[in-house]
Formats: C-alpha cells, sequence, structure tokens
C-alpha cells in the first residue's frame, strides 16, 4: 500500500455468497476521512481457531512537530531581556511556533559585573553554543549597543561559529536583529545594519519588519526604540525600562518573523 495513503480495502477476493447479495446501488467506502500525518500498521485477523484470517490497516495519528524560533540575546541590565521575552510570547501566538529563549555566554569576569553593578542573569533562560544554531528554524538576535555596533559578548558568540560558516549549516536560515541603546541617536539602527554583515557571511536570510507594525512606528508624541531594521528600546543611564510602545513591537517581530518562516516552509 503507498505511504500516507490511510485505511485501503482488503485485496482477498470477496466470497461468492457476499457478492451475490451486493445490491447496484452500494455507495463506496468515503476514502476521504484519513489524518494528513498516519503510520500503517498491518495487523492480522485471528480467527476463532487462532489462525490469522484477514489483514486489517491501522492508521495512527502523531502530533506535528512545532517549528522552533531561537531568541538568542545578550543583556546586560535587563533591557534586551524584557524585549527578548515578549518577542517569545508574539512567537509562541502563532499556531505551530515555539519561541525558545536562550542567552550567549557571558565574557566578563563576576567581580567586573559587580563593579558594573549588573543584576544576575535569569537562571531560567539557558545558554546556547554555536552547534546548537542548527536545530533552529529561524533566529532572532537581540543585544545592546557599543558605539553603534553588537556588544562584545554577542560578537564573541558570532565569532565561535566558524565551524558552521565552513560547513554551511547557517546558509538560507532566516534571522532577525533586536538592539538596545542608550539614547536615542545611540544606534537604533547602526547597531542592527552593522550585523547584516555577520549573516551575509553566513548566507542567512536577514528579515527586517519595516514598517509593518502600522501606526506604532510613525508615533512622535512618546520616546520610541526600534526602526525598521528590528525592535528596539531606550535605556538612558539604565533606569529606564522598555515601554510598552517598545514590548509591543518586539511582540510584533516575534508574530512577523513566525509568519514569514510559515511563507518560507510552504514556499
Amino acid at each position: 500500500m503507498g505511504k500516507g495513503g490511510g485505511c485501503v480495502p482488503s485485496k482477498k477476493k470477496v466470497p461468492s455468497s457476499i457478492a451475490a447479495d451486493a445490491t447496484d446501488d452500494a455507495r463506496p467506502r468515503d476514502t476521504k476521512t484519513t489524518p494528513p500525518i498516519s503510520v500503517e500498521e498491518d495487523h492480522p485477523q485471528i480467527g476463532s481457531s487462532g489462525n490469522a484470517t484477514s489483514d486489517v490497516s491501522v492508521s495512527v495519528s502523531h502530533p506535528v512537530e512545532k517549528l522552533k524560533i531561537f531568541i538568542v540575546f545578550y543583556s546586560m541590565y535587563g533591557h534586551v531581556e524584557s524585549l527578548a521575552k515578549r518577542m517569545k510570547k508574539g512567537v509562541d501566538g502563532v499556531d505551530g511556533f515555539e519561541g525558545i529563549l536562550y542567552r550567549v555566554p557571558e565574557t566578563l569576569p563576576a567581580e567586573v559585573l559587580d563593579q558594573m553593578k549588573a543584576p544576575p542573569k535569569d537562571p531560567s533562560i539557558p545558554e546556547i553554543s554555536a552547534a546548537e544554531l542548527v536545530a533552529a528554524d529561524g533566529i532572532l538576535f537581540g543585544f545592546p549597543t557599543r558605539f553603534g555596533c553588537m556588544a562584545a559578548q554577542m560578537k564573541a558568540f558570532f565569532d565561535s561559529t566558524g565551524q558552521l560558516w565552513k560547513e554551511q549549516k547557517l546558509a538560507g536560515k532566516p534571522a532577525g536583529f533586536f538592539v538596545s541603546t542608550g539614547t536615542q541617536g545611540g544606534g537604533q539602527e547602526t547597531t542592527a545594519w552593522t550585523a547584516i554583515t555577520q549573516l551575509a557571511h553566513h548566507g542567512m536570510l536577514f528579515v527586517p519588519i519595516g514598517y509593518t507594525f502600522g501606526a506604532g512606528m510613525f508615533t512622535i508624541d512618546t520616546i520610541r526604540g526600534g526602526s525598521p531594521y528590528g525592535a528596539g528600546a531606550f535605556a538612558g543611564d539604565g533606569s529606564r525600562q522598555p515601554s510598552e510602545t517598545e514590548l509591543a513591537l518586539a511582540e510584533h517581530q516575534g508574530k512577523y518573523m513566525a509568519a514569514t518562516v510559515k511563507k518560507l516552509f510552504q514556499a
């Protein structure tokens, strides 16, 4: 029998006593109700004598595995992490998708982080290794700015992907960026723009959000981070946390990335 065909009639010959009683208006069996994903197993039908008398085809359904969007970030004071968590909500809101949070390894010693008054990291979010990126169906990278470019911790992580580049393991994989800066002119666009080189060398597909957020991209009555390149937040001196508008933009980016990945898989 063919794969994925569901249940099919037995090829054994119909007994003559039954065939003689069949009428011309007998309706055919409905064969359009089999589940889309199935595994067929043939089980012998046991007669009263204990011998196998005929074959019965059993269709077993299996749940479809969700597509995974990895949200990989570095956050020293929690601003990027807040965006990442809201972004996961957006991904999870798209049917068939799951957002998974990962943190890149820290490169600064604990004593330096203490002097910088960096808060402790959320232990529920695991660190990711470069090799694990291969399992993602799409990736959103988040990081704070350092003079208009990504933070050294994220750059160190990208530097560790050399073997993946050599084997072209990330080629064709869609990816996007979200950022945090101290001021309005501190790199909301350039931090993402200068990071595109990392994707280009891997042959990855850069997915910006453009102006798909609608009116929220044009508001000027409140301070708002983010750009056509991706979501963003302003940290100021570190005390300011992402606003609801900035968080909503991050959630939108999560949904937008999932929708884009779905289109690529359906193409």
